[in-house]
């Protein structure tokens, strides 16, 4: 009986070891599976920051590229303006800063861009006459040019990786719209070239302020074209050219008055007097003091209509500061002098340059009107 107990008692005692064995094998096992879940947690985390901090710091060359394409394109590159616009797209990953480490281009004042080394990170080569590259990077707020790890150098015990540095470039152009949708009026070349003297001299554009209001000197008055005229042209422009101070309305404007022009040609209306949605854009630029893209035109075929038939020559930016027209009237808010009166209609307003909505492609005569859109 008593070696019956023994070998019982053996047995259990087995059955105990080999029960412990299995829980320390399970033990062991969940500490090794909790390590690696926890170092690929760590990489996740770290991976995560670098795809964001990539698509940070794009997106602040792209935004930083659009800044300084638009202050060329206004008539003076300022590169300053990259700074604001890459910190202003970077996070608290760098504290709110980024690096700009090179503005480049055809801009005056630029510096000229290097060749491409091939990397995905350079901008390619410029397909437009007029763009500016920047390139931007990580750069924390501490001055630091390396994106820190969160748990990687602790979590993998690689105690020398410190860090790494991201970097982007972006590519802008600008340039004059060849097509556009504009405003339904169109004024003649003669009287941009009158009152810009051939595009040296443009009124500074609103709003005021910051920037300084225009001189009186600057407002002209376009008088609406009469049925029949056909112009006398200038000296400036091909014969067939209109005269000087006039404008006519543009057939069938859209529903907010405005119409897509596109070369070479586009049709008008003579003398009739403008949709109640015209009269409520010139009443609202007028009010807002907000340029309106018009179609500048070259020459006329078929005054008499109907209907006319205008060249496009391109498009300008212009400020309405007053009207009268045979159902509205709003007096010249910078040289009241200039007010038509009765049957004398005519609309009032200066020149400027100013960047439009991007329409179509940037090839055609610059006139003060400029488009710019991301090449790279």
């Amino acid at each position: 009986m008593r070696n019956v107990i023994a070998s019982l008692a053996r047995r259990i005692i087995r059955q105990v070891r080999r029960d412990e064995r299995g829980a320390i094998g399970i033990l062991v096992g969940a500490l090794i599976g909790f390590g690696v879940l926890t170092g690929m947690g760590a990489l996740v985390i770290d991976v995560g920051q670098l795809y964001q901090e990539r698509a940070e710091v794009q997106n602040g060359a792209d935004a930083a590229a659009l800044g300084v394409a638009k202050s060329c394109a206004l008539g003076s590159c300022d590169p300053s303006v990259a700074a604001g616009y890459a910190n202003a797209n970077a996070s608290n990953l760098t504290g709110g800063s980024a690096g700009v480490n090179l503005i480049c281009g055809s801009g005056a004042g630029l510096p000229s861009c290097p060749g491409s080394t091939g990397a995905l990170t350079d901008c390619p080569p410029a397909i437009a006459a007029n763009y500016a590259d920047v390139y931007t990077s990580t750069q924390t707020a501490s001055g630091s040019t390396l994106l820190p790890p969160v748990l990687a150098q602790t979590m993998l015990g690689n105690s020398g990786y410190q860090g790494a540095n991201v970097v982007a470039c972006s590519q802008a152009s600008w340039g004059a719209p060849a097509s556009a949708t504009a405003a339904g009026f169109t004024i003649p070349a003669c009287e941009w070239d009158q009152a810009t003297q051939q595009g040296t001299s443009f009124a500074p554009p609103p709003t005021y302020p910051p920037n300084p209001p225009p001189s009186p000197s600057f407002d002209q008055v376009l008088a609406l074209t009469a049925t029949g005229n056909g112009g006398s042209g200038c000296s400036t422009e091909p014969g067939g050219a209109d005269g000087p101070g006039t404008f006519s309305w543009i057939a069938a404007p859209g529903s907010d008055c405005n119409t897509v022009i596109s070369p070479p040609t586009f049709t008008g209306i003579n003398g009739s007097p403008p949709t109640s949605q015209c009269e409520q854009l010139l009443q609202s630029a007028q009010q807002n003091q907000t340029p309106l893209l018009a179609p500048i035109y070259v020459s006329v075929a078929n005054p008499a209509g109907p209907p006319p038939t205008y060249t496009l020559k391109g498009f300008a930016e212009f400020v309405v500061t007053g009207y009268n027209l045979p159902d509205t009237f709003a007096s010249d808010w910078l040289n009241p002098a200039n007010d038509c009166q009765a049957s004398s209609y005519c609309l009032n307003g200066y020149f400027t340059q100013g960047v439009v909505p991007f329409t179509g492609s940037i090839n055609g005569t610059d006139l003060g009107a400029s488009v710019i859109k991301l090449t790279g």
